[in-house]
């Protein structure tokens, strides 16, 4: 901690990271259950105690990165219930790893039926997020659309996978 005039203000990121950079990381993971986003998230929590510095009070260090490390994964794990990143993910995921030919071109006109009814700019939005893993804010941009028009897009383009999903029989023929 920095001392002026025999009074507190701010704190050591660094030392901060050394001392008690393993106990967030154990609390990321343990609310994450995933270490690549449990990893994110701790650094997330110093990227912030480094924007920060000058203003936090750090007189119980390890109380305020445990609470800062619970809030910011709180947060990571409502913002994916909110918007969910795969598009009829686990569907997508049986048709990607398909051996037989005729469940293949099953799946294959499946998702042809459904792209023959979207505008040519719902199948460019779906390909920037879910196969090059582009944000909804950054396919916004390129789109010329809101970030908000981009999720409605991607939720039409679920809710009728998933509709065709059920009509074609794909269901039982996809393992």
């Amino acid at each position: 901690m920095n001392q002026t005039a025999g009074k507190a203000t701010g704190v050591d990121p660094e030392d901060l990271y050394r001392r008690y950079g393993p106990m967030v990381l154990r609390r990321c993971r343990r609310l994450l259950g995933n270490e690549e986003a449990a990893v994110d998230a701790m650094h997330d929590v110093f990227v912030t105690v480094i924007r920060k510095r000058d203003v936090l009070h750090a007189d119980a260090p390890s109380s305020l990165l445990y609470r800062m490390a619970t809030n910011t994964c709180l947060n990571i794990l409502r913002s994916k219930k909110r918007r969910p990143e795969v598009l009829g993910g686990e569907l997508i995921l049986r048709i990607a790893v398909l051996d037989d030919a005729e469940a293949r071109t099953a799946a294959r006109s499946v998702l042809a039926r459904l792209f023959s009814k979207e505008k040519e700019s719902t199948r460019t939005i779906a390909v920037m997020h879910l196969l090059d893993g582009m944000t909804h804010q950054e396919v916004a941009d390129a789109v010329g659309l809101s970030v908000s028009g981009v999720r409605k897009r991607l939720r039409v383009l679920r809710s009728r996978l998933e509709t065709l999903e059920q009509t074609s029989g794909l269901q039982g023929r996809v393992a």
